[in-house]
């Protein structure tokens, strides 16, 4: 896929992003990115509690035993073989993780990962819908791509979410 990427003075350079399931090898640099831009992004709305509990959900060994199992799917984006973005699913159809690098942001990288996994979930797992529980930062980006809220916004654990689906047509 190309991107396109400012440099400067409204000069746009092509970028090209690779979209992809991840191998077993990437799992730690994926955790890492959805940590580093958690705490860059969405941290300050969740409660201590909250960052624990994610926290706690990224590095928990059962999560990982699931992914080596193919039970909780990990997609990628990478630039050059660098993953930049990372995307994954949980029980074939919902969004549990997604979050892009602050330097790749707003270069349509997030849309190319639920495009990609949408049609993943489609043609491979034979589902009409995702769903996601977006946390209060990331509404906005997801209502952008086609979800609806299926109920207010919500609290567990000290995390904030608010429910939404979205049907996939290709």
């Amino acid at each position: 896929m190309e991107f396109r990427q400012r440099a400067g003075r409204n000069i746009i350079k092509p970028v090209r992003i690779s979209i992809r399931p991840a191998y077993r090898d990437e799992w730690d640099d994926a955790m890492a990115l959805a940590w580093r831009t958690f705490m860059q992004f969405e941290a300050r709305d969740f409660t201590p509690e909250g960052v624990e509990s994610f926290q706690d959900f990224i590095t928990d060994t059962v999560l990982y035993r699931m992914f080596v199992l193919g039970a909780y799917q990990l997609f990628g984006a990478y630039d050059s073989g660098r993953m930049i973005g990372m995307l994954s699913l949980r029980g074939e159809t919902h969004i549990s993780l997604l979050f892009v690098d602050e330097k790749y942001h707003r270069m349509g990288i997030g849309r190319g990962l639920i495009e990609y996994v949408s049609k993943y979930v489609l043609t491979e797992e034979g589902h009409g819908s995702i769903t996601v529980n977006a946390a209060p930062y990331a509404t906005g980006f997801y209502h952008r791509m086609g979800f609806v809220d299926t109920n207010t916004e919500q609290a567990c654990d000290g995390i904030r979410y608010t429910p939404m689906k979205r049907s996939i047509t290709l």
